[in-house]
């Protein structure tokens, strides 16, 4: 099977902007809660914006940014971490015609002079002093600016103010004359490779996305009768993120906002906001099950935690294949034994993520086959799905009630994915992008060559098998896929991060970085004296041996060829801060090669 398509599920819109369902909602459902702030206080009540009053802020917005010059084409910075205020004022900038150019609030000063310069920037819009310091040293020329807005000195409420001049039908006859085919948005790509380039993303590419998760996943977002809700906390930097605020905003959905994705800072918002649905990266739904198996562990209850995982990955896989129609569903041993560790075990895994998820998205890049069997055999069913920016987040999705773990599902409504003949997987239909800036075709006969390769099951289902330019070339002339080898080694609970390196040179040798809390519990569990604790990973010869065992492992899915020959143990993970991992938490490769090129040096020279 080479090329797979699906029909769409919602017809192209022919009229209007994103902004059109602000207003439309607050017409037809004015007092239905749309936006969700911050407690006050620790542990006090989450408050509510309605529709009406949700429309009313953005439309202040919007006159405050027209008094202030704002104009439709112009391309407005928004550096902030994942706030309400982004979320309003992206509404607003729709409202009147112009084009948001979102930019990562840890962006250095050259990333910054980048996007100003190559996307002509007219106006931006800071979270904090330090990100207005950096917008001002980027700017080639901070007068010609309109405006440096920040939002920690109250800009928005000192726009709103400066609007109340500013009469309403003038900007109500700016949003009417938006059409689905205006940009919306100038998206920089992450930059695994290279220098980041701005994706041109209509209100048609943003529209058919959400719209058609809506209508056909939307049944999945709360339990009948719920209005759904959701906490973003991914990037709306990022494509996958700025999705997810759309959607809710398009579904008239709940939306709440946390600005960090740290475990510590985002499971206590979880737990208080309690949504009923979630959209994340494996990462999340890998820090969640590694911090449960620790818990069980430290309370003395770790093989009792296993006997359930593995119950939840066989009940899960039973359930599979009913689905799939190759088998009967779980049998009755295998119910009972699941139903054992409900109250033990899964409840408290669902508790993590607030007690009322019963489904959820993952994206970024692909999850585990077992990390997805375990969570649907706790009661969480996460769907797997694959995108690019350039595809305006999803390009494919596991169909409803028919997920296939360890593949990245089918295409989307409206989509086609196809294989070309080297293995690349091409895609096209109404979410991807109109072109990179400055080079409006960037398709060839409307196909996007993603960069990935990839193969489908005999259903369609897509796996995704690594990227074409991340294959390794030894020396020998030996062609080796990355991918599979460090998957199988983050598995391990003490390895955080994994990079295969060999291109050029006689064998295959790895990075590994260390998860420190999982250090710290195996430390402990072992009796780790205080000085052997304190000790850099790679001068503890158990861990090392450790570590070996779980090289050895690895290396039993490929040949000889292909295996690990040697490793190093840093000292410190990879970080988003250093620029060695994108917001999506992949790898830049490159960047961490660079980084660490003495180190894989002295791996060659031993």
């Amino acid at each position: 099977m080479r090329e797979v398509s699906v029909e769409r599920l919602v017809a192209p819109p022919v009229s209007g902007g994103l902004a059109d369902s602000v207003f439309h909602t607050a017409a037809t459902h004015p007092e239905r809660p749309q936006l969700a702030l911050e407690p006050t206080e620790p542990g006090g009540p989450w408050r509510t914006v309605t529709a009406a009053g949700f429309r009313d802020e953005v439309l202040a917005l919007a006159r405050g940014l027209l008094a202030e010059g704002v104009r439709p084409g112009d391309r407005v910075v928004l550096m902030s971490r994942t706030r309400p205020e982004w979320t309003l004022l992206a509404y607003a900038l729709w409202t009147l015609g112009a084009e948001v150019v979102p930019v990562y609030p840890t962006s250095s000063i050259e990333q910054v002079r980048w996007v100003l310069a190559d996307a002509g920037v007219r106006a931006a819009v800071v979270e904090h002093s330090g990100q207005a310091m950096t917008i001002a040293a980027a700017c080639a020329d901070p007068g010609a600016l309109l405006g440096l807005w920040q939002l920690d000195l109250g800009c928005a409420a000192e726009l709103a103010e400066r609007g109340a001049e500013m009469p309403e039908d003038e900007v109500l006859r700016l949003r009417a004359a938006v059409h689905p085919d205006s940009t919306a948005v100038i998206c920089y790509t992450s930059g695994t490779t290279g220098a980041a380039k701005g994706c041109v993303i209509s209100h048609a590419n943003l529209a058919a996305e959400c719209d058609t998760l809506i209508a056909g996943w939307g049944h999945l977002l709360a339990p009948r009768g719920e209005q759904p809700s959701v906490l973003a906390f991914l990037p709306l930097a990022h494509c996958y993120g700025l999705m997810v605020a759309v959607t809710c905003v398009r579904g008239g959905y709940l939306l709440a906002h946390q600005p960090e994705m740290a475990p510590a800072l985002l499971l206590p918002a979880l737990a208080s906001f309690r949504p009923t649905f979630l959209f994340a990266v494996p990462y999340i739904f890998e820090r969640i099950f590694d911090e449960a198996c620790r818990e069980a562990e430290a309370a003395g209850h770790g093989v009792l935690f296993e006997k359930a995982r593995a119950a939840a990955v066989a009940h899960a896989e039973a359930r599979e294949q009913r689905a799939a129609g190759t088998g009967h569903g779980p049998g009755p041993v295998a119910r009972l034994r699941h139903s054992v560790y409900e109250r033990a075990v899964y409840a408290k895994v669902r508790a993590v993520f607030g007690g009322r998820v019963r489904a959820a998205v993952s994206g970024g890049s692909p999850l585990r086959r077992e990390l997805g069997l375990f969570f649907q055999g706790a009661g969480v069913t996460v769907y797997d799905g694959y995108g690019l920016t350039e595809t305006t987040a999803a390009v494919t999705a596991q169909p409803p009630g028919r997920v296939r773990f360890g593949t990245v599902g089918r295409p989307l409504p409206g989509s086609t994915v196809r294989i070309a003949g080297d293995g690349e997987v091409w895609v096209r239909g109404d979410t991807v992008f109109r072109g990179y800036l400055h080079d409006p075709p960037g398709l060839a006969d409307g196909w996007l060559a993603t960069g990935d390769t990839g193969r489908f099951d005999p259903d369609g289902y897509l796996v995704i098998t690594g990227r074409k330019k991340d294959i390794i070339i030894t020396s020998g002339g030996k062609s080796v896929s990355p991918q599979l080898l460090e998957e199988q080694l983050r598995r391990h609970p003490l390895i955080a991060q994994c990079l295969v390196v060999g291109d050029n040179r006689p064998y295959v040798a790895a990075l590994l970085t260390v998860d420190q809390e999982a250090l710290a519990h195996w430390q402990r569990l072992r009796g780790a004296s205080g000085r052997v604790a304190q000790a850099l990973p790679a001068d503890d010869a158990e861990l090392r041996a450790q570590l070996q065992r779980a090289v050895n492992q690895a290396n039993t899915l490929v040949s000889r060829a292909e295996s690990i020959r040697a490793f190093e143990i840093l000292p410190v993970d990879f970080t988003r801060q250093e620029g060695l991992m994108t917001p999506s938490f992949k790898l830049r490769r490159s960047a961490v090669a660079d980084t660490y090129a003495e180190v894989i040096e002295a791996l060659y020279a031993r």
